[in-house]
């Protein structure tokens, strides 16, 4: 008999995307083999990505006022709509997906108050009974681990691990054909550049992109610029006269399109990084070190890592860059980045990018019992 569970991410695009694996192995089942229908709760930021996640049956969006920045005010009419969310889905399991800087408390408690009886999640803070399966950080795993195994821990936690067949990779499901995003990309081969971020620590200055584009083309690549509606204008700029400027021409769902046909793609550490990871698309990874790139780069594909993980930024978690002139980034030269686009074209990537992100590989898990 299949059961309704409920799995939490509650973050950004990115987020989501990296919690594909841990979604996989709650929708897998449990011992009985029986699969389950896997409703995500996630922010509003967070539900494009969370309807592209395989063994995904519904998506609920709710602004959690612990997450979403701006964040909204805690009313009694934004509890009870998640309140009667949950009540109306008839859920009585839930997993908790949060990352080594938030707690999974506060949702845990509102969703026994909405009446879900097994809830699982991450804790470092003594949990009392709002959580049935705890897992300590520190002790029950370590944090220095890519974002998509720490999840895929907390749903092994809870009982659910990848089938046998389910390599762990980040996936994504009801992309538009490569016929239907045609159009959009023209003929031939390309690399996709995609200069934006969600916050300004993490950008890499818009005439670095400019200038990496024209010595892209110059040698010889065909380059497809993308952004969201509101980066048009950056867009338009990084492209100049050469480039395919889709700023504001694409949802998530077509930019996974368009990054499936890429050969490589060139960002920082974003929401889209992630996407090209889940359609197998190698990245050029322009990483602020505010968060760790062991944890935060693009999973399980090939990577070159750029920016001085060194920085005095590194683990800030700033959202403005706290140095002057922004070195952990505005350091990388545009022929920094061609060269990597040539190193991930040939197939080879750097000693040192595979030394900076730490081990990405991921740990085998099998289909297993409670």
């Amino acid at each position: 008999m299949r059961r309704r569970v409920l799995v939490a991410r509650l973050d950004s695009a990115g987020d989501v995307l990296l919690a594909g694996p841990a979604v996989r192995a709650v929708a897998a089942g449990d011992h009985d083999d029986s699969p389950n229908d896997v409703v995500l709760l996630c922010g509003p930021q967070g539900t494009a990505a969370g309807r592209l996640l395989p063994g995904v049956v519904d998506v609920v969006t709710w602004s959690a006022p612990w997450i979403v920045d701006p964040a909204p005010e805690p009313t009694p009419e934004l509890i009870g709509e998640l309140h009667d969310a949950v009540k109306a889905l008839g859920v009585d399991e839930a997993v908790i997906l949060t990352s080594f800087h938030q707690s999974p408390l506060p949702l845990a408690l509102l969703l026994r108050l909405a009446g879900v009886r097994r809830i699982a999640g991450a804790s470092v803070d003594y949990a009392g009974s709002l959580l049935d399966v705890r897992l300590k950080p520190g002790e029950d795993f370590d944090e220095d681990q890519p974002e998509a195994e720490r999840a895929l821990r907390i749903a092994e936690a809870a009982g659910y691990v990848l089938p046998d067949d389910d390599d762990g990779r980040l996936r994504v499901a009801g992309l538009p054909d490569s016929a239907d995003v045609a159009h959009l990309v023209g003929e031939g081969p390309y690399v996709v550049v995609h200069p934006g971020a969600a916050v300004p620590a993490r950008a890499w200055p818009p005439l670095h992109h400019a200038a990496a584009v024209g010595l892209l083309i110059a040698a010889g690549f065909r380059v497809v610029v993308t952004g969201g509606p509101g980066e048009t204008g950056l867009t338009a700029t990084v492209a100049g006269p050469e480039a395919l400027d889709l700023g504001g021409r694409t949802d998530l769902a077509t930019l996974g399109a368009v990054l499936a046909g890429a050969s490589v793609m060139i960002t920082g550490n974003t929401g889209p990084a992630h996407l090209a990871a889940a359609v197998g698309t190698p990245v050029v990874c322009l990483f602020a070190p505010v968060v760790p790139a062991v944890r935060w780069a693009p999973y399980r594909v090939p990577v070159e890592l750029l920016g001085d993980q060194d920085a005095a930024c590194a683990l800030s978690r700033a959202r403005v860059c706290p140095v002057q002139g922004h070195p952990c980034l505005s350091t990388v030269s545009p022929e920094d980045v061609v060269d990597a686009v040539l190193r991930l074209s040939s197939g080879i990537s750097s000693l040192g990018s595979r030394r900076s992100i730490g081990r990405t590989d991921g740990r085998r898990h099998t289909r297993g019992k409670r």
